[in-house]
């Protein structure tokens, strides 16, 4: 049976979902673990759950031979070097869909919040200060929401700011359909420039880096504010920092930063610390109990049927096959590199051994193959040694 370690207060909606699928031996920890940590952790586990403050290298996958699949109770999987997962034959899977509610309504409460200029009203209000001042506050009815990625929570953002009387635009670097009333922009700059709250749901990495720079953020209007809640390194934190403090951008609202703290003992940083029409959020979008309930729920599942059937349907960085019960007497999952050959040889020692085929399966993506081999009588061990010893083998795992 499988060792499964789960990591960093997972829900135990994850825990619950495991056991129903026979799953017993199960470890949890409370906190993320350092790369040197994590080696001694997960030596002798075949499946590990993790959520954004873990990050699992390509050194450190080198020296977890044992580890199968990788759980990230998240949406987001940048913690994860995926090439090198999939490289090792680990698919990743996450949960894009269960906290997108979640989000979307933290960004539509803090631009009502922010245009209201609630923050700065509550915090003076704290200080002694009792001001009714309407100036600079705004109903949200009929202002321009500009969404930056028009993914799965951009999407339900707009349908909700709609739903508030909010006219919304969206710009993506893939053409999507609209939703709603919503219009694609034509270019970035120009969604800047016409909208009154700018709110960005695009993924990490190097295309999105420091997406909002000095120049950017000079073309918002001095009456728009911008939300973040996708991943802390698109917004340049010093470009933001300057134009808040000139009065070149009415508010922000931030839930995620480029240097967060690990864990609650450790202080927060940030040079928006101390201002008053900024709200600050610690990284708490899909910090629901529903959102986080169904995201134990949904990586949860993905990982049993993976572990049960090879299943690799939503991986992130695999080649994937659909869930397929397993009927015949064995299953062989087979990672491979995708080149010529492989699956003919693969095939030609099934025969030799005198294995009937019952059902195959193959996908590849990129550099990798793989592949799902139902037999019809229990596999030798010399034809699975024989298998895991082709040059192009990555993985060979008998189900």
């Amino acid at each position: 049976m499988a060792k499964i370690v789960l990591l960093e207060k997972i829900h135990p909606s994850a825990v619950d979902h495991l056991r129903s699928e026979g799953f017993t031996e199960i470890v949890q920890l409370p906190t993320a673990l350092k790369s040197n940590e994590l080696r001694t952790t997960l030596a002798d586990v075949d499946v590990v759950g993790i959520r954004s403050a873990t990050h699992v290298s390509a050194d450190t996958l080198k020296h977890l031979p044992n580890l199968k699949a990788i759980g990230c109770f998240c949406i987001g999987t940048n913690q994860v070097d995926l090439p090198a997962a999939a490289a090792q034959g680990i698919p990743v899977f996450n949960a894009p869909f269960s906290n997108t509610r979640s989000v979307a309504e933290l960004v539509i409460a803090q631009a009502i919040l922010l245009l209201r200029r609630i923050p700065e009203k509550n915090a003076r209000t704290h200080r002694g200060h009792w001001d009714k001042s309407a100036q600079g506050a705004y109903e949200v009815r009929n202002k321009v929401l500009g969404i930056i990625g028009y993914g799965n929570i951009g999407a339900q953002v707009g349908i909700l700011a709609e739903s508030v009387g909010m006219r919304v635009t969206y710009y993506d670097v893939e053409s999507k359909l609209p939703l709603g009333n919503a219009r694609p922009a034509a270019t970035l700059e120009g969604l800047l420039e016409q909208a009154d709250i700018v709110t960005l749901h695009v993924p990490g990495g190097s295309l999105t880096e420091n997406l909002m720079t000095t120049e950017r953020i000079a073309t918002m209007k001095p009456t728009a504010v911008l939300i973040n809640a996708s991943r802390g390194g698109v917004v340049d934190i010093d470009a933001l920092n300057a134009a808040l403090r000139e009065r070149r951008l009415a508010g922000a609202a931030l839930d995620v930063f480029p240097a967060e703290p690990k864990n609650d003992k450790e202080e927060f940083v940030s040079p928006l610390r101390g201002l008053d029409n900024v709200i600050l959020t610690p990284h708490i979008g899909g910090s629901t109990e529903e959102a986080q309930e169904n995201i134990g729920r949904e990586v949860a599942d993905k990982l049993a049927r993976f572990l049960k059937a090879g299943t690799t349907r939503w991986a992130v960085n695999f080649p994937e096959i659909p869930h397929l019960e397993k009927e015949a007497k064995s299953r062989i999952l087979h990672v491979h590199r995708n080149e010529p050959g492989v699956i003919a040889r693969m095939n030609a020692d099934f025969a030799e051994a005198g294995m009937n085929i019952v059902a195959q399966h193959l996908q590849t993506r990129g550099p990798i193959g793989y592949v799902m081999t139902d037999v019809d009588a229990p596999i030798p061990a010399a034809l699975l040694n024989k298998l895991r010893g082709e040059p192009a083998t990555i993985r060979c795992e008998l189900l």
